[in-house]
């Protein structure tokens, strides 16, 4: 089986990232920690064996150049699309059209997820009876999805950003009668309480550089 990892990110510009950080961070510090967060998650998924790895970036700026240096070893794509939805469908499509059997995506907003659930992910799918998985976050949304084919339906008319996703998601995926399997939850890194979660502290999360932003911001107020 042909298996393919696609990361989605976004270049660390102040202001374009982690903004739901801000006031709490300054907007170059909310930058600072989106940039560790997305280099312990290119690092972490180096750890992958047998999986081909993937980066589509948010087109702009100088952002091509960039994940040149920052994603080295990996194919980088601007990603395409009006929003997140028809961003993963063409990501998937683009990768499953290149010969990959199956394919997931992840973003960079969990640096910290356990490397066994994304190996789970593909385990899962080696059951032809399985269409789709999903990773699902605490916030209600996901982690990551994957599958063997796209099914559009499950992007279609899902208000991204929201608390939604996931419900509206699997809501798509019975209506459109595929079966869906869900990884254990776990969580995003997206507001001021997330920044106190014990498990981005842990040693061994595999999290060096978003470990060591949190520490030391904890450590600056006092």
């Amino acid at each position: 089986m042909k298996k393919a990892l696609i990361v989605f990110a976004k270049q660390p510009l102040p202001g374009r990232v982690k903004t739901r950080l801000t006031p709490f961070l300054t907007p170059v510090e909310a930058a600072d920690i989106y940039r560790c967060m997305l280099l312990d998650t290119l690092n972490k998924v180096q750890k992958l064996e047998r999986i081909d790895r993937f980066l589509f970036y948010e087109a702009g700026d100088d952002a091509a150049a960039y994940f040149q240096t920052a994603a080295t070893g990996m194919e980088a794509f601007p990603q395409r699309g009006s929003d997140l939805g028809e961003r993963m469908s063409d990501a998937f499509q683009q990768t499953l059209a290149c010969g990959y059997d199956v394919a997931a995506i992840i973003g960079t907003d969990s640096p910290d997820i356990p490397v066994a659930y994304l190996e789970e992910a593909f385990r899962r799918l080696e059951d032809e009876k399985v269409d789709a998985i999903f990773g699902p976050s605490e916030d209600g949304g996901y982690y990551l999805i994957a599958m063997r084919k796209l099914h559009i339906e499950l992007f279609q008319n899902v208000p991204w950003s929201s608390r939604e996703v996931r419900r509206k998601s699997l809501e798509n995926a019975e209506q459109a009668s595929l079966k869906v399997s869900l990884l254990p939850t776990w969580h995003d890194l997206d507001t001021v309480d997330d920044l106190h979660r014990p498990e981005l502290l842990d040693a061994e999360n595999g999290a060096p550089r978003t470990r060591e932003f949190i520490g030391d911001w904890l450590k600056g107020r006092g």
